[in-house]
């Protein structure tokens, strides 16, 4: 699911969240680990002076509560909730006022408390003959209204869910270990079937290009460690510890909690989400949270995207951006290596070819 990857933020999970989304969301949240949740909807019966936008739901403060309410200390989004308006106003009430709704600050404070969204898609397919708006939608006006309101931009602690990089890591993470119950000693191929380009096939075509680049540096680190008689963790946390910059392909990751205040500030949101996790999968696995050699995506014709009604425009690139505005925009990275009829089929490429893919999107 979109939210797994949150079972690894494990500094958050002790903290007093509030969060937003429909279905069982505090079953999921403390299931993930979280032990001190609140919801957007009950906030909003605590504090119910704050919801003024529907008249009928109006009503006087029960007690003096309000003061002796607990901080909130973070803010988890698991998707969209039903009804938007009373959600949008909740959430900007507590990032504005440091997670007291009913204190407000005489300026609003900057950085404001951690964010944890799940679950970016701008677009989804239901039985309408047009996409419906996602949780990308419902992000994107939450990150309007907060930087309409305090004349500054929303930042997230981690964005979670394809396309995002950490959470096709989180997935590689447990199909390795799901093989080595099977007796499988590792996974060469990857195949990521989805009908989103710019999600489900950027997302996996994302992590395949971590996967080549962290492969390739790993390798080379092997070598040049095996020439010095140096170990590569050695070799990196000298490298980390003598303030050397860490990139991308070369940091070991940093997850534990005296690890966090080290982060560079200026790193990407994919960097910092990476960061936070990966030490834990590798305490786990043992082979330093890389597992697959190589991802291939695989589009089917059944949902988002469809050929009668391109709203991507695959072979011209883009005539619109749907992903996140946190993420770069490769138009390379939606290109899929396939692209078939429905998920049948793609299964049926994926048993026929194994891992001979080639890219080939006419295929």
């Amino acid at each position: 699911m979109s939210h797994s990857p949150l079972r690894m933020f494990q500094q958050f999970h002790d903290k007093h969240v509030l969060i937003n989304g429909q279905g069982p969301i505090r079953e999921i949240a403390q299931n993930l680990g979280f032990t001190k949740v609140t919801t957007v909807e009950e906030l909003s019966e605590y504090f119910p002076y704050l919801d003024v936008m529907d008249h009928k739901r109006r009503r006087p403060p029960p007690c003096a509560f309000e003061d002796f309410f607990p901080c909130i200390e973070a803010v988890v989004l698991f998707g969209e909730p039903v009804r938007w308006e009373m959600p949008l106003q909740i959430l900007l009430d507590v990032l504005m006022t440091n997670g007291k709704p009913n204190s407000p600050l005489p300026t609003v404070p900057y950085p404001h408390l951690p964010v944890l969204a799940c679950n970016m898609d701008l677009l989804w397919m239901a039985e309408a003959p047009s996409p419906r708006f996602g949780h990308g939608c419902f992000l994107h006006a939450l990150e309007g209204l907060y930087q309409k309101i305090s004349g500054r931009e929303l930042k997230y602690t981690a964005l979670i869910g394809k396309p995002s990089e950490i959470t096709y890591h989180h997935a590689d993470h447990l199909l390795h270990q799901q093989a080595k119950q099977l007796g499988i000693d590792g996974i060469e191929t990857i195949y990521c079937i989805g009908d989103n380009p710019e999600t489900d096939i950027y997302g996996g075509n994302l992590y395949s290009r971590y996967l080549k680049k962290r492969h390739a540096h790993r390798v080379m680190l092997q070598s040049s460690a095996s020439s010095q008689g140096t170990s590569i963790k050695t070799k990196l946390r000298r490298a980390q510890s003598d303030g050397e910059f860490i990139d991308e392909e070369e940091e070991e990751v940093i997850g534990s909690e005296e690890h966090i205040h080290h982060i560079d500030k200026d790193a990407s949101i994919e960097e910092m989400s990476r960061q936070l996790v990966v030490e834990e999968e590798e305490d786990t696995s043992g082979q330093n949270g890389i597992y697959t050699r190589q991802c291939e995506s695989i589009l089917v014709c059944t949902g988002v995207f469809s050929k009668e009604m391109d709203l991507f425009n695959l072979k011209n690139h883009r005539i619109s951006n749907h992903n996140h505005r946190d993420f770069v925009i490769d138009p390379d990275l939606k290109q899929p290596s396939h692209i078939v009829s429905n998920v049948l089929e793609a299964v049926r490429l994926v048993m026929e070819h194994g891992g001979a893919i080639t890219q080939n999107p006419e295929t």
